[in-house]
């Protein structure tokens, strides 16, 4: 089974250098954050190309990593409508180049009424839902163009922050070019972490067919936050979550992520010893 990480969780590194330090590792998938993880390269609004993109997916292929996801993180919701403008067509352009990456995912969290996607009193309301809903529809349409997936993925302080909401957009937006991109940590809130069991049971009732890429992290609480930690270090029961996930989802896409290099190992070793022992291989 293919277990993968996040490119930039090993630094921003030159993409030929990158491939190699996670290909060193045995790594065979990554979720590719272009700004986020290739210095040397300009990928702002305007500057992709197909040439671009086919040298940095044949960079990574050389190595044996596909790129699973392409991550382009940006705030569907932004309060200042000019900048919201350009953050769309930022996603707009990931979209159009991704199969010359050799990807069909382009992924998003939700964002909030904040600029820097931070907490907003106004993020659980309706009418935050209604704008991330038109923001995403628009990216869904230019996807199902380019034969693309938008996966979206759920965060307690942001617009969609449930599983209830996330059956929202995707009832919504009825197209089977808008997925999810699933995270139980992202969803678990910090004042209530035991219920992620109930929230990964609710989220396979409501739209587990939809999840087409797991995030794989653990966590703790700290002063009433949440603070990430390597995982089995933490309160998620990863053996629980694989054993429900993967009955509906075989073969899903698991990416290991938010850990510092000297910790991805640990982390990745976690998931592998709990996919050896269910015999999942």
């Amino acid at each position: 089974m293919r277990l993968g990480v996040r490119a930039h969780d090993f630094g921003k590194l030159p993409v030929e250098d990158l491939a190699a330090v996670i290909a060193a590792k045995g790594f065979t998938s990554i979720q590719l954050a272009l700004a986020k993880a290739i210095p040397n390269i300009d990928s702002s609004l305007g500057k992709l190309s197909p040439g671009l993109a086919n040298y940095i997916g044949e960079t990574f292929r050389k190595h044996g990593i596909h790129i699973a996801v392409l991550g382009c993180y940006i705030n569907p919701v932004h309060p200042d409508r000019d900048e919201r403008r350009k953050v769309l067509a930022r996603f707009k352009e990931h979209i159009r180049m991704a199969r010359d990456f050799g990807c069909s995912i382009v992924a998003t969290e939700t964002g909030s009424a904040n600029a820097d996607c931070s907490f907003h009193p106004d993020n659980p309301s309706p009418k935050m839902l209604q704008e991330l809903i038109g923001s995403v529809a628009e990216l869904v349409e230019e996807a199902e163009k380019f034969g693309v997936f938008v996966c979206i993925e759920g965060v307690t302080h942001h617009t969609m922050s449930t599983p209830q909401k996330i059956r929202q957009v995707l009832e919504a937006i009825d197209s089977p070019n808008l997925q999810v991109l699933f995270d139980p940590v992202n969803l678990t809130p910090a004042d209530n972490p035991q219920s992620y069991q109930t929230i990964l049971q609710e989220s396979l009732e409501l739209f587990g067919d939809r999840i087409f890429v797991l995030h794989a992290k653990d966590f703790a609480i700290e002063n009433g936050s949440k603070k990430t930690v390597p995982i089995g270090r933490g309160l998620m029961d990863w053996e629980y979550v694989l054993k429900e996930i993967l009955r509906q989802k075989p073969y899903l896409e698991i990416l290991v992520e938010d850990n510092k290099p000297d910790t991805i190992m640990e982390s990745a070793g976690h998931i592998q010893n709990v996919l050896t022992k269910l015999a999942i291989r």
